[in-house]
């Protein structure tokens, strides 16, 4: 009987589940959206019982797609959105709205510790202290939900990433993995453990934190009510991270960048933690008693970006349609747009920035801003690429994301940077990577070599444009960023 590999990939805006075989090929998906919630200006919130709901039915989908029974599921990986923050009860029901990543409500908290703590959390974490991370979330919730921290205190309170809340509702374990504890502000990444210093700092109860584990290894079973079998789930990694373990980047010096929601470039350091003042620095994945470290520049909004064309201004009906509105011009001529709605992440971390179009004239159509936004994600990957050039030689950059299906954004990505951009035959390296390191962990696959030989190119993107062009529109850039720069301090808002 044929066995397959399933990956619950959690996203930001959907859950989906989709079927791997041993040769990495695509047999069942399912995909659900659920929806965004925004109580106030810059907070996001998901409901976590959607997120569950979508991620189950896509499960189911994924399996009658593929026409197979629940016993032929050699191992479960899952890899989610990272530093969203749930807390919920020993029953699995949730104690609040998830915190998404996105949500800025604890920028101010964060400002005032990075004051004084700025350097010992980059030390210990290797993080810049941003209201991204899971830890100002956490304390949010323990300080302003009644009688949250009282339950907390007597251990009535559990506390997880949406990795952790998934796997706890498939088996009952309260687990996470090495790459998703270093996003959360309380994780030491080179004791590898809980800091106590940083729960003190941030009046967190231990018991409330899951248990950290390797990436690779098996945290339990599904309950057999659930899919009418005890499958093994046994792969869990942060999003990115996955991606990278996706794109077989298992070398030193192997950049990755994956496009969704926001955009995040990993570049593989191997066993060395290496620091960037504008960088972070962050656990790649735990495997076989080795940690691999990484490189991230995080940008926090970029796919967001088109999806607003779509359904905050309405200009587009679909993101595919932005390549066909850039292609009808030959430049921009001027017109910038700097994405920055809930600030900017790396290299630049302005809790405060806010998106800016700038550029307009009385010519400036949609298809201006459709280029402009396509352009605006090219630029914000070079901004981090030449952050971790400095640490790291970067010969390609290996994509992924949904983005990287639209040619025109590939083609000025290789432009832009100068550098060779390759896209692989399977672009969905997340849920991949999560199924790889699930199925390492029930020998579906047995090496990391054998990964590497799956792992096969679909398109390479040279770059043409010329220097002085291509300085030329970056200096343009640069110049469009400074001005959207602390702009939410400027007017109080």
């Amino acid at each position: 009987m044929e066995k397959f590999v399933l990956s619950l990939d959690e996203g930001t805006t959907s859950a989906r589940a989709i079927l791997f075989d041993r040769e990495s090929n695509i047999r069942g998906i399912g995909q659900y959206e659920f929806p965004q919630h925004y109580p106030k200006p810059g907070w996001v919130e998901h409901d976590p019982e959607e997120i569950w709901e979508a991620q189950f039915r896509a499960i189911k989908t994924a399996i009658e797609r593929a026409k197979i029974e629940p016993g032929q599921i050699a191992a479960i990986g899952v890899t989610n959105q990272r530093e969203t923050t749930i807390v919920w009860d020993k029953s699995g029901k949730p104690l609040h709205n998830a915190i998404v990543w996105q949500c800025r409500r604890t920028a101010e908290m964060v400002e005032e510790i990075k004051r004084e703590y700025g350097d010992m959390i980059k030390e210990k974490t290797g993080l810049v202290p941003d209201a991204y991370f899971s830890a100002s979330k956490l304390k949010w919730l323990l300080d302003n939900i009644p009688g949250l921290r009282e339950k907390a205190e007597r251990g009535e309170v559990l506390f997880g990433t949406v990795d952790t809340f998934l796997i706890y509702r498939l088996t009952g374990e309260h687990v996470t993995d090495y790459s998703n504890a270093s996003r959360t502000m309380l994780f030491n990444i080179k004791r590898l453990e809980w800091d106590e210093e940083l729960l003190e700092l941030f009046d967190i109860p231990e018991s409330v934190l899951p248990e950290v584990r390797e990436s690779s290894e098996l945290y339990g079973y599904t309950r057999k009510e659930l899919l009418g079998a005890e499958i093994p789930v046994s792969g869990d990694a942060g999003d990115q991270q996955a991606a990278l373990f996706g794109q077989a980047a298992f070398e030193a010096g192997m950049v990755k960048a994956t496009y969704g929601t926001g955009s995040f470039i990993l570049a593989n350091t191997g066993k060395t933690v290496r620091y960037s003042e504008n960088l972070l620095t962050t656990i790649a994945w735990g495997l076989d008693g080795r940690v691999t470290y990484a490189l991230e520049g995080s940008v926090f909004v970029t796919g967001a970006a088109v999806q607003w064309l779509r359904d905050g201004i309405r200009i587009i009906k679909s993101a595919a349609e932005t390549e066909e509105l850039a292609t009808k011009l030959e430049s921009n001529e001027g017109v910038y747009f700097v994405p920055a709605f809930v600030g900017l992440g790396a290299p630049y971390w302005d809790q405060f920035a806010r998106g800016l179009i700038i550029g307009i004239t009385r010519g400036t159509g949609r298809e201006h801003l459709a280029r402009a936004t396509l352009e605006a994600i090219a630029y914000l990957t070079r901004d981090v690429i030449e952050e971790m050039e400095k640490l790291v030689g970067i010969k390609e950059l290996r994509v992924d994301g949904g983005a990287t299906a639209n040619d025109f954004l590939m083609g000025f990505q290789a432009d832009i940077l100068n550098r060779r951009v390759v896209r692989p035959v399977v672009k969905e390296t997340t849920a991949l990577g999560a199924a790889y390191l699930a199925g390492l962990a029930v020998d579906y696959w047995e090496s990391l070599d054998e990964i590497k030989s799956l792992w096969k190119a679909e398109r390479i993107f040279e770059p043409t444009m010329d220097e002085e062009t291509r300085e030329r529109l970056y200096r343009g850039w640069k110049e469009a960023v400074k001005r959207a720069m602390g702009w939410a301090k400027v007017i109080g808002y």
